[in-house]
C-alpha cells in the first residue's frame, strides 16, 4: 500500500508550537497540489488546533522526512518546528491511527464532537482539489463510518467535559424547553461568551448582556442578537431572566446573597439558575440557601466534567475494538485487491525470465531436446512459485493478518518485480 502518515498533534507538541503548523482550507488545497506535484500518487491533509497530519499513498521516492519538510515549508514556523516535533506510521498503523482520530479516542478530549466532520472536510478538500485515488478514498470513507459507529454503539461522545457545556446541559435539565426562557451574561470574559454560545446553540429564547465595558458587551450582542444593560442596571435586568451567567473579573460578589434575597421576592420565587464562572467567585456561596436558587461554581461543574470524563474512559475498550475491527477489514479489502495481481505478475515475471534464458541457449540443445527443456524449465519455474503463492493466498483469506502488505513487499523486492509487474533482471 505505501501509505505514509506524518503529522504534528498534541501528543507531540505544544499549543504554541502545534499552532504553527495549522493550515485554513485554503492553505490545505494548496498543500495538495504541491504534494501532487512532488509525484505523491494519492494524499489527504487533516488541519485542526490539536493536529495538522497528512496521509499519503504512492509517494515515490518521498520519505516521511521530505514529506514533513514540504508540510513545513507551507507555513512559515520561524524555525520553532522541528522534526522531533512529528511522529509518523506506515500501512496499517496509519490506518488505525487515522481510525482512531475519527472515533475521538486520539483527541485531547476523549470523544470529541468535533473530530468526524474536520475528517469529513478534509476528506472533501481532497476531493475537490483531485488529491484523492482509490485507496485514500475508500479510506477516508471507512474512517467516517468508524467514526459513525463509535457515536453509534458507544457513549464515548456523550455527556459535557468542558466546563461551559455542563452549565448549558445543566440549564437543560432545570428547565424543559430553552427557547421560552432568557438568559443573563455579567460580564463578557472568555469562558462566558462560550457559555453563551453553547445556550445559543441550543436555543435560547432571548439573551440580554451586562458588562462593566459596554463596547465589549454591545460586540457580543451583534453576535448573538442579544440586547445590552448598563453593568449597574444588573439587578433590575434579574428581574425577568431564568438564567444567569456571570464571568467578572476582579473583586467578588458582584451579586450577594442578600441581593438575590431581594430580587427573588420581586420574581414571586420564580426558578433562577445562576452560573458562576468567575475566579474568583463572583456570587456570594450563601446564595446556594435561597429558595429556587440555582447557584453552580467552578468547582461544582468541575466535578460533572470529572465524573462524564470518567464515563468516557470506560467506554474505550469497545471504541479500541470498533477501530481495530474496521482497521482488519480496510486491510482485508486491499489485500483482496492486490494478492490476485501480485501473484499473476510474480508468475509472469518469472515466466519472461525463463522463456528469455530457454531462447538465449536453446541452440545448446539438440533439437529433440528442446521440449523437455521447455518442461523442466516450466517445472522449476512453479515450485519456485509454490511456497510464496500459497503464504500470499492464507494471509490473505485470514481478515486479521497485517502482514499479507508486507509480504506482498518483501515478494516484489526480493524477486526485482517493479510495480508494471515486469522483472528488474537485466
Amino acid at each position: 500500500m505505501n501509505l505514509v502518515q506524518i503529522g504534528i498533534s498534541h501528543h507531540t507538541a505544544p499549543v504554541e508550537v502545534r499552532e504553527k503548523m495549522w493550515l485554513s482550507a485554503d492553505e490545505v488545497r494548496e498543500a495538495l497540489r504541491g504534494f501532487k506535484s512532488r509525484g505523491v500518487g494519492e494524499c489527504v491533509l487533516i488541519s485542526t488546533c490539536n493536529r495538522t497530519e497528512l496521509y499519503a499513498v504512492g509517494a515515490g521516492d518521498g520519505t516521511a522526512d521530505s514529506l514533513r519538510r514540504f508540510l513545513t515549508e507551507t507555513k512559515d514556523t520561524g524555525g520553532e518546528v522541528q522534526a522531533g516535533h512529528f511522529a509518523g506510521a506506515t500501512d496499517a498503523e496509519a490506518v488505525s491511527h487515522l481510525f482512531a482520530v475519527a472515533a475521538g479516542i486520539d483527541s485531547m478530549i476523549i470523544g470529541d464532537i468535533q473530530i468526524l466532520g474536520q475528517v469529513k472536510e478534509a476528506f472533501a478538500l481532497s476531493q475537490e482539489t483531485d488529491a484523492l485515488g482509490p485507496v485514500t478514498n475508500r479510506l477516508m470513507q471507512a474512517a467516517l463510518h468508524v467514526g459513525k459507529r463509535v457515536r453509534t454503539e458507544t457513549s464515548i461522545c456523550e455527556g459535557a467535559v468542558s466546563v461551559s457545556y455542563a452549565a448549558v446541559e445543566l440549564a437543560g435539565k432545570i428547565f424543559a424547553d430553552l427557547s421560552k426562557k432568557t438568559a443573563l451574561l455579567i460580564g463578557a470574559g472568555e469562558t462566558g461568551e462560550l457559555t453563551l454560545k453553547h445556550l445559543s446553540s441550543k436555543g435560547i429564547g432571548q439573551i440580554k448582556i451586562v458588562n462593566r465595558t459596554r463596547e465589549k458587551a454591545e460586540s457580543l450582542a451583534a453576535a448573538f442578537g442579544a440586547t445590552v444593560a448598563e453593568f449597574d442596571a444588573r439587578f433590575d435586568a434579574l428581574r425577568g431572566v431564568d438564567i444567569v451567567i456571570t464571568s467578572v473579573s476582579g473583586p467578588p460578589h458582584v451579586l450577594s446573597a442578600a441581593d438575590l434575597h431581594r430580587v427573588m421576592k420581586q420574581r414571586a420565587n420564580q426558578p433562577l439558575f445562576i452560573i458562576d464562572i468567575g475566579v474568583p467567585r463572583n456570587v456570594e456561596p450563601a446564595a446556594r440557601k435561597i429558595d429556587n436558587v440555582f447557584l453552580y461554581d467552578i468547582d461544582a461543574l468541575g466535578a460533572i466534567v470529572d465524573r462524564n470524563l470518567g464515563k468516557r474512559k470506560a467506554e474505550l475498550p469497545l471504541a479500541e475494538t470498533i477501530v481495530r475491527e474496521e482497521t482488519a477489514a480496510f486491510l482485508d479489502w486491499y489485500n483482496s485487491l492486490q494478492v490476485a495481481p501480485t501473484i499473476t505478475e510474480f508468475r509472469d515475471a518469472l515466466e519472461a525470465i525463463r522463456r528469455e534464458e530457454v531462447e538465449r541457449n536453446a541452440n545448446r540443445f539438440r533439437p529433440e531436446d528442446r521440449e523437455l527443456l521447455d518442461i523442466v524449465t516450466k517445472r522449476i519455474v512453479n515450485k519456485i512459485l509454490h511456497t510464496p503463492t500459497s503464504v500470499l493466498k492464507q494471509s490473505a483469506e485470514d481478515p486479521a493478518s497485517t502482514r499479507t502488505l508486507l509480504r506482498i513487499d518483501v515478494l516484489r523486492e526480493l524477486f526485482g518485480i517493479s510495480r508494471n509487474g515486469r522483472a528488474k533482471h537485466e
